[in-house]
């Protein structure tokens, strides 16, 4: 695309916070240890993006602590929250969207070691459907191109929208047509799901960076053609436990070089998502 993504007013729909420690510990028990990722960097990295809205999507190394996502929210309107809640941790779903939450997120990964440690189960999302729909919040599901056609119709069956995240973990060697991604498209083209352009963790085996763009664009692409008033993109910041994580900059770049024309930039970035986290 020649012309450039206007980015004023646009949001960065998957982020995470960390710290300062000393008010918001992590974990006891937990996966991977962060370093501190504070509010203050986060405001900087939607301001080097030129972006001004963002979502914070609760880390598993905070457990059952939803402290930090929480008075971030309610200390910044211009940003939404996403928790990692199960039916016996947060019993109670009142008040959640009034406090700028708009999603729970759940798990079903392939491999017995995929899924986090505490993470809330398809199942669990599965029961607490009802009452999401009810407090108006919408599921977020991290899956992967092997679960998702197995759970492709309970997914059709649920009273809330579901966004699925990291494009469903699509694998860029085996294309477009992969049945994994496929059952994705179809979701989307049924309006069934959302899903977010997030996806550098697909490409990490590629060393070669500068052919990212060159894998990134089919999947993408086949993506807008499916359903572009769904897509909503996300940096992923800070790029947890990456060894040389890419820039927010050059993330964005490969949204821009793999869309095809300014109306759909503008959906993704700023239409769709003040949509989906109003």
């Amino acid at each position: 695309m020649g012309e450039a993504i206007d980015t004023d007013g646009g949001w960065d729909c998957h982020a995470h916070v960390f710290g300062p420690y000393g008010r918001y510990p992590l974990a006891a028990e937990r996966a991977y240890t962060p370093p501190e990722a504070p509010l203050p960097a986060y405001r900087a990295h939607l301001a080097t993006l030129g972006l001004t809205h963002g979502v914070l999507v609760h880390p598993s190394a905070y457990g059952v602590d939803h402290g930090l996502v929480l008075d971030t929210l309610d200390a910044q309107p211009n940003l939404r929250g996403v928790l990692v809640a199960r039916p016996h941790t947060l019993p109670s779903l009142s008040g959640l969207h009034e406090r700028r939450v708009r999603a729970l997120r759940f798990s079903a990964r392939g491999g017995a070691a995929s899924n986090f440690g505490g993470s809330a189960s398809f199942e669990e999302l599965q029961a607490m459907a009802g009452k999401m729909a009810d407090a108006g919040l919408h599921a977020e599901l991290w899956t992967d191109r092997h679960v998702l056609p197995g759970i492709a119709a309970q997914i059709r069956a649920l009273p809330v929208p579901v966004v699925i995240d990291h494009m469903a973990g699509f694998d860029a060697a085996a294309g477009v047509d992969e049945p994994g991604f496929r059952s994705l498209l179809d979701l989307l083209a049924e309006g069934r799901v959302w899903v977010k352009l997030c996806a550098y963790r697909n490409l990490l085996a590629m060393l070669d960076r500068t052919r990212w763009a060159e894998l990134l664009a089919p999947f993408q692409q086949a993506l807008q053609q499916a359903n572009p008033r769904q897509l909503v993109w996300g940096s992923d910041w800070p790029y947890l436990n990456v060894k040389e994580p890419p820039s927010g900059g050059d993330l964005l770049q490969l949204l821009h070089e793999s869309v095809s024309d300014v109306a759909i930039g503008r959906a993704i970035l700023q239409d769709n998502p003040a949509r989906l986290y109003a």
